[in-house]
């Protein structure tokens, strides 16, 4: 019986739970957006209530852009850490699932910003905010305008990311824990999209840039971070969350090395994104690193051409995309980066297997990092089909 004398509910992990961990096991996307439906609507009342037209131009377009979301993949990793650790009471759940809202929230402010930074025009399929806010206000409106104001409601995600973890009640060594985790993974993502508009000025073309961009910017933030975040709250031992957070950084390698196939060769009625925006910005990725390197040391001049001519160049043609395809397919580096995140995802899997996890909490993870690396589920864990979250990083391209 609960502790008001009513039947609790069971479910198939560990014992006895409240309502809202059944709930959550049941369909942790549906219930994170009904956590995220509430808090949401206390931030816009804020908003509209500090300036109504702020309000209507930002807020709303802030909070309908978190609520419609991806595929909610980091909460889903968050909430089945903290699951496979330890079976949670009802206050101990509605913290996790509060810190997975505020980790959507600072997405949201990723992708908004990363979608300025990239001179984006489409997210999701639908217009980027930085253009929507430009459409709006028609001939009056400028490149700098808009942007500008698509940094301010980045800013503004951000804030609310941050009070949502404020405001979230945990006892005080899971709270340090938490924002211990917190500080390194806002760290991670800034230093991550530093390093890739470094490269992109730069031209550097080094495999050894694009994998620390790949690692920083997305790899740790999509994977490594949410799992380690279930653990602390889960008050998991130290050396559990150091080697579950371990497990979840090859995933989230193999992660950013499909995202980076998706931008070349992606459907864009899947991605939600051009094909070959990467190309155009002459992005520091590990594909168009290998290429270089390889066309580079073979002597083919010609193909380096094709990679030189086309990085970077924002009037690149479809034709000319065609010709980079080539070389990418032509050196092996395409077959390469399949062959690594094959690899990452087996790696990934193997450290999950030799940690003591509850094994049905293993098998949703076992799932979702399979979902995050863009290989086929086994039957069971994880519903979603991987191409949903395939748009540039929920796939949503990440960032």
């Amino acid at each position: 019986m609960g502790a008001h004398g009513e039947p609790e509910e069971r479910t198939a992990v560990g014992r006895t739970e409240d309502p809202q961990v059944t709930a959550a096991d049941r369909d942790i996307n549906g219930t994170v957006g009904a956590v995220l439906h509430a808090l949401l609507a206390e931030r816009l009342r804020e908003a509209r209530a500090i300036d109504p037209l702020s309000g209507r131009d930002i807020a709303e377009r802030i909070a309908r852009f978190t609520a419609l979301g991806g595929r909610r993949l980091r909460p889903a990793l968050l909430w089945w850490a903290l699951r496979a650790c330890v079976p949670p009471d009802g206050d101990r759940a509605r913290a996790a699932l509060r810190v997975g809202a505020a980790v959507e929230l600072l997405q949201t402010c990723a992708l908004v910003h990363d979608d300025v930074m990239d001179g984006s025009r489409l997210r999701r399929g639908r217009p980027a905010l930085h253009v929507s806010l430009a459409g709006q206000y028609g001939a009056s409106s400028n490149g700098l305008f808009a942007g500008a104001a698509a940094v301010l409601a980045g800013d503004l995600a951000l804030a609310w990311a941050e009070d949502t973890l404020a405001e979230t009640e945990l006892p005080g060594p899971v709270r340090r824990g938490v924002r211990a985790v917190w500080r390194v993974m806002r760290g991670e993502m800034v230093a991550g999209q530093y390093l890739d508009l470094y490269g992109q000025v730069t031209a550097d073309r080094s495999a050894l840039l694009a994998l620390r961009t790949a690692r920083l910017k997305s790899a740790q933030y999509s994977a490594s971070r949410p799992l380690e975040l279930g653990a602390v709250l889960a008050g998991a031992e130290p050396g559990l969350t150091r080697r579950l957070a371990e497990a979840g950084a090859p995933a989230g390698l193999a992660f950013q090395l499909r995202d980076d196939l998706l931008g070349v060769f992606g459907d864009p009625d899947r991605t939600g994104k051009p094909a070959g925006d990467d190309i155009r910005e002459g992005k520091p990725t590990l594909l168009v690193a290998l290429a270089h390197a390889r066309a580079t040391a073979r002597g083919r001049l010609a193909e380096v051409a094709v990679l030189e001519s086309a990085l970077g160049d924002p009037g690149l043609t479809p034709a000319r995309l065609d010709a980079v395809r080539e070389v990418l397919v032509s050196t092996g580096a395409r077959a390469t980066v399949e062959e690594r995140i094959d690899r990452m995802t087996c790696r990934a899997l193997a450290r999950l297997d030799a940690l003591p996890l509850d094994p049905v909490a293993r098998e949703r993870l076992r799932g979702l990092l399979r979902l995050a690396a863009g290989t086929t589920p086994q039957p069971g864990p994880a519903p979603h089909h991987p191409d949903r979250e395939a748009g540039h990083a929920d796939t949503e391209r990440p960032h």
